[in-house]
Parts: C-alpha cells; sequence; structure tokens
C-alpha cells in the first residue's frame, strides 16, 4: 500500500507531470540539462526528482560527477498506464537545452 500511496502522491504535482513528459519524450537527461531547459533551480528539481524516483518512475544513472535520469523500465502495469495517461495530457514541453557538451552519455 506504501508504494501506492507514494506513486498517486508523486504524480499529485503539475511540476512531476511535466518531468515525467519530458523525460518521456527525450529519454536519458543530464540533471545539469533538466534544470537548465525546465529552468529550474537545482534544489527544486532535486527533490521533484527524488520524489519521482521513490515512487518507481525514474531510475538514476551515475557518471562521474554527472547524473541522469530516465523512466525506469520496465514499468508495472499502474505506472505505465499512468505514463500513458501523461502521453495525451495537452503540455507544452520545453526544448532540450544541452547546457554543457562534456556531460553528454
Amino acid at each position: 500500500m506504501e508504494i501506492f500511496l507514494k506513486t498517486v502522491s508523486a504524480l499529485n504535482d503539475e511540476t512531476r507531470v511535466l518531468l515525467l513528459r519530458f523525460l518521456d519524450e527525450n529519454g536519458e537527461v543530464c540533471v545539469c540539462d533538466l534544470q537548465n531547459s525546465l529552468n529550474m533551480i537545482q534544489s527544486r528539481l532535486s527533490r521533484h526528482l527524488k520524489i519521482l524516483k521513490d515512487a518507481g518512475f525514474l531510475r538514476v544513472n551515475r557518471k562521474g560527477v554527472w547524473a541522469y535520469y530516465s523512466i525506469r523500465t520496465p514499468l508495472d502495469k499502474f505506472r505505465l498506464e499512468a505514463l500513458e495517461e501523461i502521453r495525451h495530457l495537452e503540455i507544452s514541453l520545453p526544448l532540450l537545452k544541452i547546457q554543457n557538451e562534456s556531460c553528454k552519455i
């Protein structure tokens, strides 16, 4: 029940829904590029990413000083259906802005 409640709670925020859609569209993205593309301060972005990761939506891949976030695969049926619903929302996504070429995979 706890993970279910974390999942539902994670989806109850416009910024986190935007993050999920952005990562779904762009694939694995460096946290610095998320910050730059979404124009978010690091502390706020980190908080939202942690909530989504704890809710089972995201995976983090650390390479040196860089952290890359992506949608976790495979997703269970509940999270997959939630992501499918998010894909159908009319959300204006910003373009992916690469801040630093050295953090590209």
